[in-house]
């Protein structure tokens, strides 16, 4: 089979990059081919996949094709972005345009059975629009939907075009009923295959003995992941036998301010920056407790990653939180209560000091936990993983591939006019 990935982001960072190289890699192992349009700026070059095995091509910005930063589909980014509602209507002409060429020279030079684009976003509607009549299958990462809700201007570029996808991959029970409700499609077409973790880089191993209790957070710096929050909240924790690793970046004023918050913890945090995966999994094997303090997720793959790296969680109860974890016994996993949301993705400001009190009462008692059992059992974590490897992941999509390839082969060609 030849696929035709397409990704609007850097396909080296956040959580779409990531499920990206993933699936790559699995279809290149099951014997596909592959060819994948991402977006990069100008002078910088990468590869994924095994060896150059995939063909690669590129939207260039930065002074390439487009004269702006990759707008990203977080407001926050782990690199220099822009975003979609701040881009003038000239800025979203020409990315479709761009996008639009890109997509037709790349099914002119691959002949691709089916096409495989991230995000019910513009690009995603752009590929329908150029390739009507090619099998397009999208994977939602709810980034997508939150973009749907605050950039209400360029819905109507958007809705039509993502409503004639003939596949839609769903992460969660939740967000497939976010689709269906926000773009108007039957939930008969959207197919839950979830997200997945390296079982390969992630895996268990035996605890340091505490204290401290090795404590760690992973993702974008910034306010809508809970990441200011968890620092003050642990600079008020400073009597407890604990140490925070804080992995990853941001941009502007947010990162700035969660490395200030960090500088005034001293010794007990080590502040790591970005991390590639197999760095990241050596310190989750190192690490007793990992810690999500998220606003909005839509199926946080990192804590996939971390419990299979033996890792006890606390996250909030965000709805695909809930889905990977509501099972999970309470000797491994804290849910902390959500108030209600001043925007999509933060609390009103009455509510913070609510938030603290319950996440440091949630890590004083894993704390106590970790320090009577530093490694947790492997069967309980065993239960919960066991379906989510990306192999078990690419089954799924595999799966739905051949279903979209056979149901638009079964479709009357539209009529050109």
């Amino acid at each position: 089979m030849k696929i035709l990935h397409i990704l609007s982001q850097r396909p080296d960072s956040t959580g779409s990059g990531y499920y990206l190289q993933n699936i790559v890699g699995r279809a290149e192992r099951a014997g596909h081919r592959n060819y994948l349009l991402a977006a990069l700026p100008l002078g910088e070059e990468m590869q994924i996949g095994g060896g150059g095995a995939t063909i690669m091509k590129f939207v260039r910005f930065n002074g390439g094709d487009l004269n702006y930063a990759i707008p990203g589909m977080s407001d926050v980014m782990p690199y220099e972005s822009s975003t979609f509602s701040e881009l003038t209507e000239e800025q979203i002409s020409s990315y479709e345009k761009v996008f639009a060429e890109k997509i037709q020279n790349a099914a002119q030079e691959f002949q691709p059975d089916i096409v495989h684009s991230h995000h019910l976003w513009l690009a995603t509607a752009v590929a329908r629009r150029v390739l009507p009549e090619m099998p397009l299958v999208t994977t939602c990462h709810s980034t997508d939907l939150r973009q749907f809700m605050q950039c209400s201007n360029l819905r109507s570029r958007v809705l039509s075009h993502c409503r004639g996808i003939d596949r839609i991959l769903s992460l969660s029970r939740d967000q497939t009923k976010q689709i269906a409700d926000l773009y108007g499609i039957d939930e008969n077409r959207i197919d839950i295959v979830g997200g997945g973790f390296s079982a390969e880089l992630f895996r268990r191993a035996e605890k340091p003995v505490p204290p401290p209790v090795q404590l760690l957070y992973a993702g974008k710096l910034s306010y809508a992941k809970g990441v200011d929050l968890l620092l003050d909240c642990c600079r008020r924790l400073n009597r407890l036998p604990i140490h925070l690793h804080l992995a990853g970046s941001g941009t502007g004023e947010e990162e700035a301010r969660c490395l200030e918050l960090a500088k005034k913890l001293g010794a007990d945090i080590t502040v790591h920056g970005r991390l590639a995966q197999d760095q990241l999994a050596r310190l989750m094997g190192t690490c007793h407790l990992f810690i999500l303090p998220s606003f909005y997720e839509g199926l946080p793959l990192v804590l996939l990653e971390a419990l299979s790296s033996g890792c006890r969680v606390i996250t909030t109860d965000l709805p695909g939180c809930q889905e990977l974890l509501a099972q999970a016994d309470a000797n491994l996993v804290e849910f902390i209560q959500l108030p209600s949301m001043e925007r999509i993705d933060r609390p009103s400001a009455g509510d913070m000091e609510r938030l603290r009190s319950d996440l440091a009462g949630a890590i004083r008692k894993m704390v106590e936990r970790i320090l009577q059992e530093p490694t947790v059992p492997g069967a309980e974590i065993d239960r919960l993983i066991s379906t989510s490897t990306w192999d078990s992941v690419f089954a799924r999509i595999e799966k739905t591939y051949r279903k979209a390839i056979k149901e638009k082969s079964n479709k009357p060609r539209a009529k050109r006019v």
